[in-house]
């Protein structure tokens, strides 16, 4: 006699559910969206789901369908978000742009990826005419957040509001494939070619599981939590889709990224959790130093994108009275591989936190040989999952070798109770007399003076020693630590020929549009050989 099995439901990972959740059990939370002069624009998720919804409507009414590309240039702002939700939520792809990309990127991203229509915050409606003219598959161009300008009668900005107002009639959402695309967002093209990587439902979806768990960012319906973490970078770091599964408060600042309106919104909103960057921080603690001001509300901040200096991560603490939670991640993992928990006492700026249950970390050699000793050993990182890339946009092969291992080109350390130390980039070791020398253990050293705000080593040419390191600084208020000083911390922890030949000051560091340091723009203005090199 055979034995029939009993089976779950079919429910599918798609990520209009969040939106879905949030209006049915949390409909009066609120998005917030700063505008000029102070004022903001407030709608519960009850009000987002059905304008996203309605938006949908609108999209299929001109023809926009499941699978169709529809890219967006835009801010932080409700109608980005609206935008988001009504294109997934739909089945179609949304592929996010940069506005602080230079032009010759985004072109080629919008050639590669074929959108039909394009969104456009209202004031980067001249950038998007730009475009426009050189994608020849783009149909149409929309303008949200205000009305846009300086139309030049060839590309034509309309607005997208008419349009969501008139729409009729319901478009279903969900209902689709969960391994059905859902994103897509390019790697920034600061260190070479941009590569698209194409995030599906079911990626995003476990995604936020993972980011909202305890040891992750732990966001709740209790938080209030600011997104300065540009949502054309990889998700938004996902908390687009947390927020309204958790129930929070989802405070975005729009363009106003200075340390004043960050300030003010924080206040204004009783902001708890903040994230971005750390140069987003390191703006507004240099204004909260300069005025006497205080954020009493904020009590974690969580960053990424490149390793924090433990002196910035010693004064944002000190400042903001809040605890730091560091990360790690990428484009390619959607983007967060490890969190540090909230609250450990052992915390450090140079540990990454764990990874999730989700997330596999492996150590190998250069060759992608797995280290033996997985703990306290430095390998190249790879990693696995399903959030992580398989094959990027437009590839015909994999991006991953036969064991479905990725290779982040970051090297690591992961210590002996499972935090991960990214302890550099393969592409930015200096070789120099045949031997390496590794700029991130320069940088946390000379990272970790209080006087420093930003460090860079970079490689410059020398025709003795083929590269030697070159350190670049920006230091607080234009003061800092003579060379001598910086040679003597140095020193004794770092090989004698390791020290830097020469220390530039900058008054303001570079940033890519990620808002990480600029290394490409840094190797281009300092990275030549000097006119006289010694021997």
């Amino acid at each position: 006699m055979s034995v029939i099995h009993g089976e779950m439901q079919p429910f599918a990972l798609t990520l209009d559910q969040f939106l879905a959740h949030g209006a049915k059990w949390h409909p009066q939370a609120e998005v917030v969206t700063a505008r000029e002069g102070g004022q903001v624009d407030r709608i519960g998720y009850a009000g987002l789901h059905a304008r996203s919804r309605r938006l949908s409507a609108a999209f299929a009414a001109i023809g926009i369908g499941a699978g169709d590309i529809v890219a967006t240039l835009a801010w932080n702002t409700q109608g980005h978000l609206e935008t988001w939700f009504a294109l997934m939520g739909m089945g179609a792809v949304c592929h996010t742009l940069n506005p602080r990309l230079g032009e010759a990127h985004l072109a080629s991203m919008l050639a590669q990826s074929r959108a039909r229509a394009l969104v456009v915050s209202a004031d980067l409606a001249p950038l998007a005419r730009r475009l426009a003219a050189k994608a020849d598959a783009l149909e149409r161009v929309w303008s949200i957040d205000g009305e846009a300008v300086d139309d030049d009668g060839i590309v034509m900005v309309e607005p997208l509001e008419p349009l969501l107002a008139a729409a009729q009639g319901e478009v279903a959402w969900g209902g689709f494939d969960e391994h059905a695309p859902c994103g897509l967002c390019f790697t920034s093209g600061t260190t070479g070619a941009p590569k698209g990587v194409t995030y599906t439902h079911r990626g995003v979806f476990l995604h936020t599981l993972r980011t909202l768990q305890a040891d992750g960012m732990a966001l709740s319906m209790r938080e209030r939590v600011l997104l300065a973490v540009p949502m054309f970078h990889a998700n938004g770091w996902g908390v687009p889709f947390a927020a309204p599964a958790a129930g929070a408060r989802l405070v975005l600042p729009g363009r106003h990224l200075d340390g004043a309106s960050l300030a003010a919104l924080i206040n204004a909103e009783e902001v708890t959790v903040a994230i971005g960057v750390a140069t987003v921080w390191l703006s507004l603690v240099e204004h909260l130093e300069a005025t006497g001001g205080r954020t009493p509300s904020l009590t974690r901040v969580i960053v990424g994108g490149a390793p924090i200096a433990p002196a910035l991560m010693q004064r944002i603490e000190q400042h903001l009275g809040v605890s730091v939670q560091t990360s790690w991640g990428m484009t390619e993992l959607s983007p967060t591989g490890t969190v540090a928990p909230a609250g450990d006492p052992h915390r450090a700026a140079h540990q990454s936190g764990r990874p999730s249950i989700g997330v596999d970390l492996l150590l190998t050699d250069a060759e992608g040989v797995p280290l033996a000793r997985q703990r306290d050993n430095e390998g190249y990182l790879r990693v696995r999952g399903a959030s992580a890339v398989q094959r990027y946009f437009g590839d015909t092969q994999p991006a991953v070798d036969a064991r479905g291992w990725f290779d982040t080109g970051d090297l690591a350390r992961i210590e002996a109770d499972g935090n991960l130390v990214i302890t550099g980039r393969a592409k930015d070791l200096i070789k120099s007399g045949g031997e390496w020398i590794n700029p991130a253990e320069i940088e946390e050293i000379v990272g970790g003076l209080p006087e420093v705000s930003l460090a860079a080593v970079i490689g410059r040419e020398h025709p003795k020693w083929g590269e030697r390191p070159v350190l670049v600084l920006e230091t607080r208020n234009g003061d800092g630590p003579s060379d001598a000083a910086l040679m003597d911390a140095l020193r004794d922890r770092v090989a004698s020929w390791w020290l830097p030949d020469e220390v530039i000051r900058l008054e303001r560091m570079p940033l890519a549009a990620t808002g990480k340091i600029d290394r490409m723009r840094l190797r281009a203005e300092f990275g030549g050989a000097p006119a006289e090199t010694g021997t």
